[in-house]
């Protein structure tokens, strides 16, 4: 099994394009799928339906969230059509298996005046306070994946026009960055990036205090610690500013196909999701109206 799932890794890597995130995901999901066969001497050439089952069983019982065992199921099905593709099983054990019900839960939005706190937090009194400044100010102005940022390079900015390109897979988009994102990223690059490096060479846009591009769980730690310095009682991750940005826009006119390209949404229905946050007057506005609200 353990050859097969090399090749298996080795194929998703190289034809689906994956970002390494999730690789990773289906790379873990797979190999503790393999420990739970082997842990109860099942043949993964002869795996049935109902071991599959069994498998997403025992995940519910060590208290995986049902997301979990949805992606994890993804991946072995995703392994057994390999399998199947190659010739190596006759049938999918995962075929007929429903995905686990999953119920979404309403994003974590920050006010407009929690953003503006949050963003005031950064002082621009050291390189790491003009960086930080930069970053949060780039994440609420553009909406980007955390993954997306930290993979940025220098030339992925324009600052002369004020818009950075965001290339995911064989994808790209074009984000504006508003007049304050801008100001604090031209503060970073000409007054703190070039003395954080360490090495002329280095490509990353954003980068740690040792002069490496920055983690997700660097990212991550700036964003917890100026929440705790701003006393928001919210959960604030880079997400939840990429929330935030799209709710916003949708609040203050603009339409839902704009913030999906800006987003990177390939399918509407994901950006529909922030129509439940439309300003209650717009709703006012629309029932005065209407003729027929």
């Amino acid at each position: 099994m353990e050859k097969q799932i090399e090749l298996f890794l080795e194929f998703i890597k190289n034809d689906k394009k994956l970002s390494e995130n999730t690789f990773e995901s289906y790379r873990r999901d797979v190999l503790q799928f393999k420990e739970y066969l082997d842990t109860n001497n099942i043949k993964y050439l002869k795996v049935q339906e109902n071991d599959v089952k069994n498998y997403l069983t025992y995940l519910k019982d060590i208290n995986k969230k049902p997301t979990t065992i949805s992606r994890h199921l993804a991946s072995i099905r995703l392994f057994y059509q390999y399998l199947l593709k190659n010739k190596k099983v006759k049938q999918d054990p995962t075929k007929s298996i429903q995905l686990p019900r999953i119920e979404k839960k309403a994003p974590t939005i920050l006010s407009s005046q929690e953003v503006s706190l949050l963003l005031e937090q950064p002082k621009n009194v050291d390189l790491k306070g003009i960086r930080d400044k930069a970053m949060l100010e780039f994440a609420y102005a553009t909406g980007m994946r955390v993954t997306e940022i930290i993979s940025l390079d220098l030339s992925d900015v324009n600052l002369e026009n004020g818009y950075v390109f965001c290339k995911k897979a064989n994808k790209q988009r074009t984000i504006p960055l508003g007049k304050l994102s801008l100001q604090a990223l031209t503060d970073y690059i000409e007054n703190s990036r070039k003395y954080l490096i360490k090495d002329d060479n280095e490509q990353a846009l954003f980068v740690n205090t040792n002069g490496c591009r920055l983690t997700r769980q660097g990212f991550w730690k700036i964003i917890k610690y100026y929440k705790e310095q701003a006393h928001i009682t919210k959960d604030i991750t880079p997400h939840v500013l990429r929330h935030s940005f799209a709710t916003h826009l949708l609040q203050n006119g603009a339409d839902l196909k704009s913030i999906q390209t800006m987003l990177g949404h390939s399918d509407i229905s994901s950006t529909q999701v922030y129509m439940q946050f439309q300003d209650e007057s717009i709703k006012n506005i629309y029932k005065k109206a209407h003729p027929r609200a």
